[in-house]
């Protein structure tokens, strides 16, 4: 479904607006010279339908076949929304959903928003970038307690910083557009 080229214009718009290179302080705690603000690029008009499109793809690649796709609000919001939007165009359209990081205190309080039922949902889990994977182990766990199904893990840059280990000790397989190595390979 992604169109010849989708890669390396998506690789372009995060090198030109979301690779920042100061002194930032990572979800981690880590300290870092290079920060990738992967918003910056997600929530472009652009990047949306690129970003849909090939993620769609590396998630039929590995044979995922998930009813829904969302992650740990905020990172994950823009790259869900474009995964289901894309998705339409497809035989097997998707659901967004959204992981709080904390339980809704009224209502239905719930971590996991945006489906009327989750038991049994086949679902994968994105993120805009991993690091330690902290933020998308968060949203494994979240899933999982709501019952769903998750099937495994995509982001669009891997900080290759031990997200990956993390994930194949919670029985995740893992999948990145990016590395970071490859983001600044040029």
């Amino acid at each position: 479904m992604a169109a010849a080229g989708d890669r390396e214009r998506l690789k372009a718009l995060l090198l030109r607006h979301s690779v920042l290179r100061g002194s930032f302080v990572l979800a981690s705690g880590a300290t870092s010279n290079l920060y990738v603000d992967c918003r910056l690029t997600t929530l472009r008009g652009e990047a949306m339908p690129l970003i849909g499109r090939l993620l769609l793809d590396r998630i039929e690649t590995r044979g995922w076949r998930p009813q829904a796709v969302g992650g740990l609000t905020m990172g994950a919001d823009p790259i869900s929304c474009a995964v289901a939007h894309a998705s339409q165009e497809t035989g097997s359209p998707v659901d967004a959903f959204v992981v709080r990081k904390a339980e809704k205190g009224h209502g239905r309080k719930r971590f996991v928003e945006g489906l009327a039922s989750t038991g049994g949902v086949r679902c994968v889990v994105l993120e805009d970038v991993c690091t330690t994977g902290n933020s998308s182990v968060q949203a494994i766990e979240r899933a999982r307690e709501a019952g769903m199904e998750v099937l495994g893990v995509c982001c669009l840059v891997d900080r290759e910083q031990g997200a990956a280990a993390k994930f194949a000790d919670l029985g995740c397989d893992f999948e990145a557009l990016f590395t970071l190595s490859e983001l600044l390979e040029d």
